[in-house]
């Protein structure tokens, strides 16, 4: 008998003898459920330590089955043979991942401690398997593969062995297992200490301090301190440093101890969410296992799998941006700052002003308040009417509530997908509540990838974190959060859709920088005159947002460029300073990390004094915690995309005046883009939808940069 090691309190025990797993565990079968979606209700804790460790025993017997093969390498002994592999511990890492993300208890964080290491050196007996590694090589250069996509698949397979290290001497290959390890482990602790930070940071704010805000926003506030065993109200934080209350809230004081509050996660106020030595840790151990890679740092050797293909051309792409960024947010702040005159003559704006001014300029300008779209946008009217509607225009698609299937938590619901004809295309699981150990942001995941190899179909998972009201009281959003809700269930067409052979390049499986484009694509029909006339309607009469309204929130959306532009600017620059360090440049204590931000976003011209970066380092989970390191560029990078591709939709697919929403021009983006994943070159995917390479012309007009 065998225990993990660490987590003996949660009673994880089993045999490992021979890698079966236990009947009685739920991931010992596949899931008989529709489509394969988890069943969550059997699931326990308990079950996921043993799926894992079995599942890693299964898929190395089997890859060691196809090194063995004694015949010669062919697409089914071989290629396909791998992409078999594993699917108990795809299943069960999918659904750890699922619940460590977006529940986040004590035990569910034990054991993805300890597993993380594991898992990584799991990933290295493959990357680093020279047997494996000459049958992929042979059977690219024999010319077997007589499918493009076999053919992609192949050379995929080469460049990513050679890319994670199989080249190196065996010294170097130990030195390089031991980095993975590290820096998994390091990247577990620094998601974890981030969701911490979120917990630590949230304010508590009295009944003083309440008065002007929308009632619904009261409620929220105080439903957040309920729910933690508080009295009173609770401001918690979300993931990025622009607080939405921060915006509400017409007593200064609450602003500023928000904002306060917020720029101070991980930076040592509170000890047990402190992340600057994990900072530290992972720029130096990315940078000297890029070394060892051949790469001068990790940024160039992210860029290189990537469409950016250099960092100098991530760096370049951004700097060109900045100076224009800053002179229309200095342009807004003078603006900001008369209207803080009228209020407090004599007062300097500060960070924790800005949200709040630039609504009352923006009312002031456009006739605008913010504070009175919430009405109009109620979450199931807005995913219903909206974002679901504006799909079924496009692709005849319909989704249906499947109330006998069963999320992970309360509040998670299960849609059945369907296409045009009535054939089951997938499953959509939707969380869009924030609840306590649920980590902040948005994002999409699968369940299940879909595989014409394996006869998969798509499972996908949106995750929002809309604060809940009290009982009985509606959701409402802010328009942000509306355009988020699209922008994450482009992500999961991009899955639903996915039609190719091979699991590895399914959906959404394609390069950072890429993936973000047909997300930020779906984004656009939030706006379009038809989707908005049936979500955008007052949540007791039922009457559409006043057309006034709509005009105002249009013609106001220009306003503000200039600090979205910096804020993000500062982030991604940031992102990209840390992982162009060379090991030995990384600074040596966890109080030079501030410093170190400050020096690099003044080299850059982005050190504004009233708009700091959207992710500061000790709270920057998408690079800290894995998954967008060296790559937050990746949002801007995609949008040249995005933005000449709504060019597409409005001026080249339109048909009779109706900006592109039409069943043609999504039959046409779905086949070129939504169904490829990374099937063939990202980019050869694109050419095919516009008929040429990217002009970056579009952008620069969105964002009012091309004066």
């Amino acid at each position: 008998m065998r225990q993990i090691t660490g987590v003996a309190a949660i009673g994880y025990e089993w045999s490992m003898a021979s890698p079966v797993l236990a009947s009685e565990n739920p991931f010992a079968t596949a899931s008989t459920l529709p489509y394969g979606l988890p069943d969550f209700a059997a699931v326990r804790v308990e079950h996921l330590g043993p799926a894992l460790e079995t599942g890693m025993a299964q898929q190395r017997q089997e890859w060691s089955e196809i090194a063995a093969e004694p015949a010669a390498p062919t697409v089914a002994n071989t290629l396909d043979a791998l992409e078999r592999s594993g699917r108990l511990l795809t299943r069960a890492a999918h659904v750890l991942h699922t619940l460590v993300g977006s529940i986040g208890t004590g035990d569910l964080r034990a054991l993805e401690t300890e597993m993380a290491p594991r898992l990584a050196d799991h990933a290295d007996a493959f990357w680093l398997d020279d047997r494996i590694y000459g049958r992929l090589r042979t059977l690219a250069e024999s010319g077997e593969a007589t499918d493009a996509e076999t053919a992609w698949v192949l050379q995929r397979y080469v460049r990513r062995y050679e890319r994670s290290g199989i080249l190196l001497a065996e010294a170097e290959r130990a030195r390089l297992r031991e980095l993975n390890a590290r820096i998994t482990s390091a990247q577990t602790r620094f998601g974890r200490r981030v969701v911490q930070g979120l917990e630590a940071g949230a304010v508590p704010a009295a009944a003083a301090e309440l008065e002007g805000l929308p009632a619904s926003t009261i409620s929220a506030l105080r439903q957040a301190a309920s729910e933690r065993g508080r009295d009173g109200a609770l401001v918690t934080l979300r993931l990025p440093t622009a607080q939405p209350i921060v915006g509400q809230a017409p007593h200064r004081e609450l602003r500023r101890r928000v904002h306060t509050a917020s720029v101070a996660r991980g930076s040592g106020a509170d000890p047990e969410s402190d992340t600057r030595a994990l900072v530290l840790d992972l720029s130096r151990l990315r940078a000297e296992r890029a070394r060892l890679l051949g790469f001068s740092h990790h940024a160039d050797y992210v860029a290189q799998g990537a469409t950016a293909r250099t960092a100098d051309a991530v760096t370049e792409m951004l700097g060109r941006l900045a100076g224009p960024a800053v002179a229309n947010a200095d342009r807004e702040a003078q603006a900001l700052q008369r209207a803080l005159d009228h209020d407090e003559p004599g007062a300097r704006l500060q960070p924790w002003d800005w949200a709040f001014y630039f609504d009352r300029v923006r009312q002031q300008q456009y006739s605008f308040d913010e504070s009175g779209l919430r009405p109009y946008l109620e979450l199931d009217r807005v995913i219903h009417d909206g974002v679901f509607y504006a799909a079924e225009q496009l692709y005849g698609i319909t989704l249906a509530l499947r109330p006998d299937l069963r999320g992970y938590a309360e509040g998670v619901r299960v849609y059945e997908v369907r296409e045009a004809d009535g054939r089951g295309l997938g499953l959509f699981v939707a969380d869009f509540h924030a609840r306590e150990g649920k980590r902040g942001g948005a994002w999409m995941h699968h369940l299940v990838d879909a595989s014409g190899l394996l006869g998969d179909q798509a499972v996908v998972v949106d995750n929002l974190n809309i604060a809940r009201p009290s009982p009985g009281e509606p959701t409402l959003l802010s328009w942000d959060e509306v355009i988020t809700a699209f922008h994450e269930f482009g992500h999961a067409l991009h899955g639903l859709f996915a039609s190719s052979r091979y699991p590895s390049v399914s959906g959404t499986s394609v390069p950072r920088d890429f993936v973000e484009y047909p997300s930020q694509v779906n984004e656009m029909w939030a706006w379009h005159p038809r989707v908005l006339a049936r979500f955008a309607r007052h949540h007791v009469t039922g009457e559409p947002m006043p057309h006034a309204m709509v005009e105002r929130l249009r013609a106001s959306q220009a306003f503000g460029e200039g600090f979205a532009t910096t804020e993000y600017l500062a982030a991604a620059l940031l992102d990209q300073a840390w992982h162009r360090l060379g090991p030995d440049d990384v600074p040596a204590e966890p109080h030079e990390v501030e410093p170190f931000e400050m020096r690099e976003l003044e080299a850059y011209g982005l050190a504004h004094p009233l708009v700091p970066p959207r992710y500061r380092s000790t709270y920057f989970n998408h690079t800290f915690g894995g998954g967008y390191d060296a790559g937050y560029y990746s949002y801007l990078w995609s949008e040249v995309l995005d933005a000449d591709t709504v060019d597409w939709f409005r001026q080249v697919a339109a048909d009779s005046g109706d900006g592109g929403l039409n069943r043609a021009a999504g039959r046409r983006f779905r086949e070129a883009l939504l169904s490829r994943g990374h099937s063939q070159d990202p980019l050869d995917s694109y050419r095919d939808l516009r008929g040429r390479d990217p002009i970056i012309d579009p952008l620069l007009r969105r964002r009012g940069l091309d004066s």
